[in-house]
């Protein structure tokens, strides 16, 4: 009896998981550059020297990756929304201090001068965090080039490039963090990379697909519920049945 019982127990935790990695794919349905990521449950048969338990496979739920297609772009007209045209990520210090990617362009310039997104990460330039000097006009190129126009300056003056990477997406992992990394430390800068000022870049979650998805993984947590008391009803006739011999 108890093989029904943790099985279906087993089940329903992971359908929990699921629900979760299906919840925050929603959640950020409207977050700027923000990629789907996906779930797969499969089974996993429990090894042990007791061979009985050899017959038992549980369920077991996990994030085999991300999709790192292109969100839809969106126009804003403000200078300082840029949105990765193509392939490629912009390059941010992370938390921790580590060189991650986000395709999230909404940046601004907060009272030091430094280049942040919406987030408050740093923007990397070509020497570590991009510092622009206090100015009237900011404009950033196609290229990533980051050009100034100060007070009482005829024309604009170039002080820094946006650091643009387009590393294989097989060695990129996106962490709990919502920023995607590196598998070999640092990607180099890649010219052909290409930004559109103007421009954000919205998520590549579709909405109607994860609430089926949710739909689905709660009529089988119920499915596993069910079973969980099945197994339970079956345990008690057979202590009744005990007790009559």
């Amino acid at each position: 009896m108890d093989k029904a019982l943790y099985v279906a127990m087993g089940g329903a935790k992971e359908m929990m998981l699921a629900q979760r990695a299906h919840a925050n794919n929603l959640a950020n349905v409207n977050t700027t550059g923000f990629k789907h990521d996906f779930a797969q449950a499969r089974s996993m048969q429990v090894f042990s020297e007791d061979p009985h338990y050899d017959t038992r496979a549980y369920v077991m739920t996990e994030r085999p990756g991300t999709n790192f297609e292109q969100g839809p772009m969106i126009q804003t007209g403000n200078a300082l929304d840029v949105a990765v045209a193509g392939d490629g990520w912009i390059a941010v210090q992370s938390p921790s201090g580590e060189e991650a990617y986000t395709r999230a362009g909404n940046l601004h310039v907060d009272v030091n001068g430094q280049v942040r997104t919406g987030a408050g990460l740093p923007v990397l330039g070509g020497g570590g965090p991009l510092v622009v000097p206090p100015t009237t006009t900011v404009e950033i190129g196609n290229d990533g080039t980051v050009s100034v126009l100060a007070d009482g300056a005829v024309g604009l003056a170039q002080v820094d490039r946006i650091k643009l990477v387009n590393p294989p997406s097989e060695n990129l992992e996106k962490r709990e963090d919502g920023l995607v990394y590196f598998s070999e430390g640092e990607a180099e800068v890649d010219a052909l990379v290409r930004l559109s000022s103007g421009f954000l870049e919205g998520s590549n979650v579709n909405a109607v697909n994860e609430m089926t998805e949710i739909l689905a993984l709660t009529r089988q947590y119920e499915m596993q519920v069910k079973m969980m008391t099945s197994a339970q009803e079956n345990s008690e006739a057979s202590a009744r049945l005990l007790q009559f011999s």
